[in-house]
């Protein structure tokens, strides 16, 4: 089912709608959608290397808009669908280990979710769950999915299709070891 969701995704950046396609997908994916804008971004870059950073706005604006849907879910509807929506990603444990001290580091958490492989409509359902301060999970989300989708555009319009595989491939994994060593510095610059 996943592979069939992706696929017809896909297709949506060969119709002349794309940029109607990737705001609902990246809208979605912000909340309960599986598949990530990338999908769509990629190919429709590749096609059209001079609107790559208006691809890139249309994904973050609508991604951002997502994410404060998905808010709205975790903060009043919880039980009735941000709860199944974290299940079906196998995810509804992190709400009770984390939802304690979520408050606390939220910021990160959705600034490390909107750039890493991890699902950032997870991110986006606890932080309206534990009502994590609104402007703040905004900012945050700007910050992390501006990073996100305007290097892959960046990196899209000045190297072209041979960067593709790299990002399709690696981008997550460098995201993520970036995120990673962000992290340690903080943690190292607080014990010293």
């Amino acid at each position: 089912m996943i592979r069939s969701l992706y696929d017809w995704t896909l297709s949506l950046a060969r119709t002349p709608h794309a940029l109607w396609a990737l705001a609902v997908v990246s809208f979605l994916e912000s909340s309960v959608f599986p598949i990530p804008p990338d999908v769509l971004m990629i190919p429709m870059i590749i096609a059209r290397p001079s609107r790559a950073f208006v691809i890139a706005g249309v994904a973050m604006v609508t991604s951002v808009l997502g994410g404060v849907a998905g808010y709205f879910i975790g903060y009043g509807m919880f039980e009735t669908l941000g709860r199944p929506v974290l299940e079906f990603y196998g995810k509804a444990a992190y709400f009770e280990q984390f939802s304690s001290h979520y408050n606390e580091w939220g910021a990160w958490a959705v600034l490390i979710a909107g750039v890493t492989p991890f699902p950032y409509k997870v991110i986006t359902i606890l932080s309206g769950a534990t009502a994590l301060s609104l402007p703040v999970f905004i900012v945050a989300s700007i910050a992390a999915r501006g990073l996100r989708f305007f290097l892959v555009a960046a990196l899209l319009w000045k190297f072209g299709p041979p960067i593709q595989q790299f990002i399709e491939k690696r981008l997550g994994l460098m995201f993520s070891l970036f995120v990673l060593l962000l992290v340690g510095g903080f943690a190292a610059l607080r014990l010293l």
